[in-house]
């Protein structure tokens, strides 16, 4: 798509209720809709067989595209209208084996390759933290080793559990051993809770990981937390991961794990808008189990974290095609 072509937004509320038609995301076009090709592609992957405590995430996509219905095209935070800067759409489900792990995971990285063949960002809806393993050795494919932002109220970086080695805990240690990330740029943000040993704070560290915890969120406020989180990254490629559990259980009840102690919505967001500097190439939000939920409160932060991503991918997009067509 060049400058001049106009992208293809959603359906205008004004003349059509949003309450009615498809819950595609934010009420945007399928991707079969605009040829196949899209900037950002915001795909949902409805599976939950890596969790360790309460399934449910398979449903969570589809649960973030309902709440999203109330989404505006406009961003007055980060002052743009993602959908007017880039064709963003709704790239559907990707269909994955529920009864073997190593089946789905190969899956979803192959879908994953497709969609980023296309020249399109991935925006990913899940499902359970186990997707993150192979969204993100199909954006290494793509970008080299990639810095990370894993916003999660727990590390995720465990061995195996009862001997697994793909499940929702262990996504970000395969990662660090396969050599996909950028060991000079990773970080976890709002994590807490009780651990299995302190040996798992000595492991991560070994691994390269910072920690902000929601502790220190709070302490330090969110405009410090993104300033560090900014430095740390600098211009490598990002990949950001959010398990909706990073916010306490008074703002995301509906989740697998929660805990107690965690960051406000209001708080992730503004984190999330002070990162609209750094080169964002895909990311996820994950782990929305809306069995558990209450008046959709999960799916809302969801689907307002999941737009406050999709604009700062959009606005990059943007400014990069405008710096092309100016050479």
């Amino acid at each position: 798509m060049s400058s001049n072509e106009t992208p293809r937004g959603p359906v205008d509320s004004s003349r059509v209720p949003r309450y009615a038609g498809p819950a595609t995301f934010a009420r945007l076009p399928r991707l079969d809709e605009v040829g196949g090709r899209a900037d950002v592609a915001v795909v949902g992957v409805p599976f939950d067989s890596g969790v360790s405590y309460r399934p449910g995430a398979r449903f969570g996509g589809n649960a973030i595209r309902e709440a999203s219905r109330l989404l505006r095209p406009y961003n007055p935070a980060q002052d743009a209208s993602p959908f007017a800067l880039a064709q963003v759409a709704d790239g559907g489900d990707i269909a994955v084996n529920p009864f073997n792990i190593h089946e789905a995971v190969e899956t979803v990285e192959a879908a994953a390759d497709d969609l980023l063949g296309t020249g399109a960002r991935l925006m990913t809806l899940g499902g359970d933290h186990t997707i993150a393993l192979p969204l993100l050795r199909s954006v290494a494919k793509k970008h080299g080793p990639v810095a990370l932002l894993h916003f999660d109220a727990h590390l995720d970086t465990w061995d195996t559990y009862f001997g697994a080695e793909y499940t929702h805990g262990t996504p970000f240690r395969r990662a660090v051993e396969e050599g996909i990330l950028d060991t000079s740029a990773l970080s976890h943000v709002g994590t807490r809770g009780p651990l299995y040993g302190k040996q798992d704070l000595t492991d991560d560290e070994k691994m390269g990981f910072g920690i902000v915890t929601s502790a220190d969120v709070y302490r330090r406020g969110a405009d410090e937390v993104a300033d560090q989180l900014r430095q740390r990254i600098g211009d490598r490629p990002l990949y950001i991961s959010i398990d909706i559990d990073c916010l306490d259980p008074a703002h995301a009840p509906g989740t697998g794990t929660p805990e107690a102690g965690g960051m406000t919505s209001r708080e992730l967001l503004e984190i999330l808008r002070g990162l609209a500097s750094c080169n964002l190439v895909s990311a996820d939000v994950v782990e929305v189990a809306p069995a558990y939920d209450h008046a959709e409160i999960t799916s809302v932060a969801a689907s307002h974290t999941a737009y406050e991503l999709t604009t700062i991918m959009s606005r990059q997009i943007a400014a990069a095609r405008k710096d092309s067509e100016a050479q």
